[in-house]
């Protein structure tokens, strides 16, 4: 079977530069990936991101709520956002404005099935969160009128 895509290649090219985010944050929620994508959604290079914890995309507002959920995941093994479910949720910029993103996770397990860490895949929807919000606002005030 001939193939034109060579995986190491052009799998780590997609990766690395896709324009979705593509962060993947270990057992501690310590960011160990992160791609061209994320650097222009949130505003942090790999060199700044890289190490840091996931705070710096998380609103403070929302943290509690996220590490929670994040620690419960890596104790079980689980989580309840599997099978590609959409999450949408506000996150925070490099230069602190706020902005809203859908994703999916992947959890990562290692051989013994215990898990080691989490890959999200991010897009910035504020443009059209924004939109939206607008829409019902002017639909909320016709009825009301």
């Amino acid at each position: 079977m001939s193939s034109d895509f060579e995986i190491d290649r052009d799998a780590a090219t997609l990766l690395h530069e896709t324009p979705d985010a593509v962060v993947y944050a270990d057992a501690q929620g310590l960011i160990r990936f992160w791609n061209t994508g994320a650097e222009r959604i949130f505003g942090h290079l790999a060199t700044e991101a890289l190490g840091q914890s996931l705070d710096i995309v998380i609103p403070q507002a929302q943290r509690q709520r996220h590490w929670d959920g994040y620690h419960k995941t890596m104790a079980t093994g689980t989580t309840r956002y599997g099978a590609g479910d959409l999450l949408s949720v506000p996150a925070v910029r490099k230069d602190g404005s706020r902005i809203s993103i859908e994703f999916t996770v992947t959890p990562f397990h290692d051989a013994a099935g215990n898990m080691i860490g989490i890959a999200a895949i991010m897009r910035d929807v504020t443009r059209r969160f924004e939109e939206m919000k607008a829409l019902r606002q002017r639909a909320s005030n016709a009825s009301a009128a």
